[in-house]
């Protein structure tokens, strides 16, 4: 058997192919030297670079009272385990847990792994395509011509059997000579970055849910302690009454009145039951685990009331997880508008054979056999009824949707601080009142029930009283909770402990900061026409 020569290198031969269709191509006074040839494979891009939307951003929150200027480290607001600020054992022990058993966020986790694995298949169509072909066949031809070839194996018939091969190594390139695939990575990469943004986005939630449903259980063991005090003081003071009716100095209308009263402070506290189970199971969802093996022991301790800094305004599009979605999904269209216009170029492609075929099979690999093909080809759409002219004008309209969403979702964020600071502010002075309101019910059932034990006053004094003071007290734990359900939805507002940070989708181990961090450079330059003058001042080539 003969010896073969080595085969010459497939990327050598699809980019002398490129460097010839860019000679044919190419006007005769530009010389194609190795670096003219690079430019062209490198190609541009076409369709509108990539500028984040402004946004009209206040210096100061109006709801915050008292404002001054924020410190530097307070006006970053809430960062890292903020759950701790509100000293409760319980939400120590279990928001960890959330971002690695909760089933809301391994979802999210899970297409934030799928939409990466999205950006390395678009990477993948900016390289060569290379395979290896083999084959084998067997086939009876017919007896109508003779030969002397020795592999040739005749039958009795006289019909010939003959044995072929082939054993090819093939490539084929399309090359992004207009930048649609690299367009095409731009937009998965912002998509990657989004569906990050989610993962971090539904955290936070998950874990305000949790703060939320452990403040909830608090207060309603607040409430059974409460009502459970009420009940037991009832009970003292039917006896009470009951001891005058037997001395016939009471009317029987106030020891039915009494019982009444007691009965039904016994039916609130039954009621309880079912509103701290539920806030039980809805814990041991959020942390991932079954209702019956989560059980939660009865706590006399509320959370403490942290004072969360709001920080400055420009820093929520940092720190909004949400915004950080928003954002990254306009720039994901903006990507998109870049593939529709590519579409009315066209595209060429490179291929390349290289190895050897026979037949009869005898002598496969002699380089009398050896075959190679280079070839070029390209594809030029000359009319499709609209259909390119349409893509583009979908993009573009599916851009100016997420530069209002993202907007909107600005809007949105502001509000929700604003609310939380105004409903901390008005709460607050709720409370202060409610505070006296319930030391002055207090000592007015006191002296209710002293003064009916002395016979200066009926049944429906006292009643009225003891009424009037489980009502404030109520009334006060109630506020209590909504403060703090306040605060958790401000830290959650403020984007919690996430530190606006999202990774390099092609390359996930590097972080990055996402486009809506230089929001506060550019404050209050939001008008319409300063977006549009943003999407068209990149280098939009084409139709």
């Amino acid at each position: 058997m003969m010896k073969t020569r080595p085969n010459p290198s497939l990327m050598r031969m699809l980019i002398s192919a490129a460097a010839s269709a860019a000679a044919r191509t190419l006007p005769s006074a530009l010389p194609l030297t190795p670096f003219t040839a690079a430019l062209l494979l490198a190609g541009c891009m076409v369709g509108p670079d990539y500028h984040r939307a402004q946004v009209a951003v206040p210096a100061t929150w109006k709801e915050l009272p008292g404002w001054t200027q924020a410190e530097p480290e307070a006006a970053q607001g809430p960062k890292g385990d903020w759950w701790t600020a509100f000293q409760d054992p319980l939400l120590d022990e279990l928001e960890p847990l959330v971002q690695v058993s909760n089933q809301t966020v391994r979802q999210s986790y899970a297409n934030y792994q799928q939409a990466l694995a999205e950006v390395r298949v678009a990477r993948a169509s900016l390289f060569p395509v290379i395979g290896v072909t083999g084959s084998l066949a067997r086939e009876r031809s017919s007896t109508g011509t003779l030969s002397s070839v020795s592999s040739i194996t005749s039958t009795p018939s006289g019909a010939r059997i003959v044995n072929g091969g082939t054993l090819e190594a093939n490539a084929s390139w399309d090359i992004d000579l207009w930048g649609q695939v690299r367009r095409q990575i731009e937009e998965q990469s912002a998509t990657a970055q989004a569906s990050e943004a989610t993962l971090a986005n539904a955290t936070l939630s998950e874990q305000i849910a949790l703060a939320n449903a452990v403040i909830d259980l608090r207060i309603t063991d607040a409430d059974i302690d409460l009502l459970t005090h009420t009940v037991q003081a009832y009970t003292d003071f039917l006896r009470v009454v009951a001891n005058q009716d037997q001395a016939g100095t009471v009317p029987p209308s106030d020891l039915i009145s009494a019982r009444t009263q007691l009965e039904s402070a016994r039916a609130s506290l039954i009621a309880l039951g079912v509103a701290r189970a539920q806030y039980e199971h809805a814990i041991a969802v959020l942390v991932g685990r079954n209702p019956e093996e989560v059980d939660v022991p009865h706590s006399t301790q509320l959370p403490a009331l942290p004072a969360i800094p709001a920080g400055v305004p420009s820093t929520l599009l940092q720190r909004r997880p949400d915004i950080a979605i928003a954002e990254r999904q306009m720039a994901s269209a903006n990507a998109a508008i870049g593939v529709a216009v590519a579409a009315y170029y066209p595209s060429i492609s490179l291929t390349a054979l290289d190895g050897f075929t026979q037949s009869p099979l005898s002598g496969l690999l002699h380089m009398s056999n050896y075959v190679w093909s280079l070839g070029a080809s390209a594809t030029q759409t000359i009319f499709d009824g609209g259909q390119r002219s349409g893509q583009v004008a979908a993009a573009r309209a599916s851009y100016d949707a997420a530069v209002a969403n993202y907007r909107g979702t600005v809007l949105t964020a502001f509000q929700g601080v604003e609310n939380d600071l105004s409903g901390l502010r008005i709460l607050a002075q709720q409370a202060e009142v409610l505070d006296a309101a319930v030391r002055d019910a207090i000592r007015g059932a006191q002296i209710a029930q002293n003064e009916y034990e002395a016979g200066t006053v009926d049944y429906t004094t006292v009643a009225t009283a003891l009424a009037t003071q489980v009502t404030n007290q109520q009334s006060a734990l109630n506020v209590h909770q909504q403060r703090l359900l306040d605060t958790a939805s401000l830290i959650g507002d403020l984007g919690g402990g996430w530190s606006g940070q999202l990774h390099d989708a092609q390359h996930p181990a590097r972080a990055v900061m996402p486009a809506s961090g230089a929001a506060a450079a550019d404050a209050g330059a939001g008008s319409p026409a300063n977006v549009e003058a943003s999407r068209t001042q990149g280098a939009a080539v084409g139709p």
